[in-house]
């Protein structure tokens, strides 16, 4: 740890942004004692009203709050009903709740590898599509999309569902389009970590009817609800199995203030990375992640890829000695190999099929027989491999300060030169 002062302050974005607003709202539900979405005696309906603004900003037609961004993404595999017998294929720079989903839906996930962009490489992707896969599920790692305007066509090409995951990337888009509206499904994280956040919290987004009401069965209790908020028994094609992930109004009521900051959070993040890649430039035996659309990143993470190992650590070491550190919690200007459970290899459960129950499944049933020879285990995905062997990450708060990223700059300056 350094003796020096931290540099860098912590890195949850939106926590920096609570205000009276968020007081406000949350204020009004505990005074309407009204605090479950559905009814109560004075309801304020701060989830419904979220629902239709993160509809509204994405441009799609259903929005269903929930209560975080793993329960999204479980519920998203149950509505386009991935199960045993199917794979879905998603990048091994991810995170654990990605795999966790497919594997709780009874399916088998395949591992595609990354490009420059630490995104999924759509080469990659077309190679390992096969006669089981079922859906691609594409991770917009570290705030930004990687070719989402080519793994959306390879995949209406193939007939395949795509399922975007914008947990680390609200906020981002591509070209002007927003994340979260190219694929037939997109989930949201709004843990603290994340862009906007309420402690935690999730989204499910789509454009299709049935498949939203699949959704709103799949994050109750089974059944989609009447415009009373009751359980709505009376369609037999929604008679299915919930899990209970419903958003509270005390939740939503945070996030519903949040979200009308979410432009402002994203550009000031967008604003103090870029501006501290540019002072970064010109540093030798180092690249920057390759960002598509500079102006579509939602900027709360930098990349760093040296030229080998070696490189990568000894930065890493000397700029930390020069404070290029948060205070004694965070987690900031590391190698990227100890980014935990981004790395595929890291999830001990993926790397030795592990199973919830002594049946071993689903990786043991005789419709996942296909997958019988998968492997998770470093090496399966060779370019992520080495460019995370060489590569660090330095998180980006918002509220960067202009001498705060000066000192980074010369810190990184000094370090190379030494």
């Amino acid at each position: 740890m350094s003796d020096q002062t931290p540099l860098i302050p912590y890195e949850w974005p939106g926590t920096y942004y609570f205000g009276e607003e968020e007081y406000a709202a949350v204020k009004a539900v505990l005074d309407s004692r009204s605090l479950f979405r559905f009814y109560g005696p004075n309801l304020q309906q701060y989830t419904k009203r979220l629902e239709q603004d993160f509809a509204t900003r994405l441009g799609r037609k259903c929005a269903l709050a929930v209560n975080s961004g793993t329960a999204a993404l479980g519920i998203a595999m149950g509505a386009i009903g991935v199960g045993p017998g199917d794979e879905v294929l998603l990048p091994g720079y991810l995170w654990v709740s990605c795999v966790a989903a497919i594997v709780r839906a009874g399916a088998i996930p395949r591992l595609v590898d990354i490009d420059d962009t630490f995104c999924m490489n759509p080469e990659d992707l077309k190679r390992k599509i096969g006669p089981h896969t079922r859906a691609v599920l594409l991770v917009h790692m570290s705030g930004a999309p990687g070719a989402v305007d080519k793994i959306a066509e390879i995949c209406r090409e193939n007939k395949l569902f795509l399922v975007e995951d914008c947990a680390q990337a609200n906020g981002a888009s591509f070209h002007g389009k927003p994340v979260g509206s190219f694929g037939d499904m997109a989930i949201f994280s709004f843990q603290l970590n994340k862009n906007m956040t309420a402690g935690e919290g999730g989204m499910v987004v789509c454009d299709d009817l049935k498949l939203n009401r699949r959704a709103w069965a799949f994050h109750d209790l089974g059944y989609p609800r009447t415009d009373e908020g009751r359980l709505d028994v009376s369609d037999p094609e929604f008679h299915l199995w919930g899990q209970g992930a419903r958003c509270s109004e005390l939740s939503a009521a945070v996030l519903y203030a949040q979200h009308k900051k979410l432009g402002r959070i994203t550009g000031d993040m967008r604003r103090a990375k870029w501006a501290l890649r540019a002072k970064l430039e010109g540093i030798p035996d180092m690249k920057f992640r390759r960002i598509l659309d500079p102006a579509g990143d939602s900027g709360p993470f930098l990349i760093m890829t040296w030229k080998d190992r070696e490189t990568c650590l000894s930065m890493v070491e000397k700029t930390r000695a020069a404070g290029v550190v948060t205070g004694p919690i965070g987690v900031n200007n590391i190698p990227m190999t100890n980014w935990g459970m981004h790395m595929y290899y890291n999830n001990g459960s993926l790397v030795g099929k592990t199973s919830n129950s002594a049946a071993g499944r689903p990786w043991n049933d005789p419709l996942n027989a296909f997958a019988s020879d998968y492997s998770y285990a470093k090496g399966t995905l060779p370019v992520m491999d080495d460019l995370i062997w060489r590569s660090s990450m330095l998180s980006i708060p918002p509220v960067l300060s202009d001498e705060a990223i000066d000192k980074i700059a010369a810190a990184f300056h000094a370090a190379a030169k030494a």
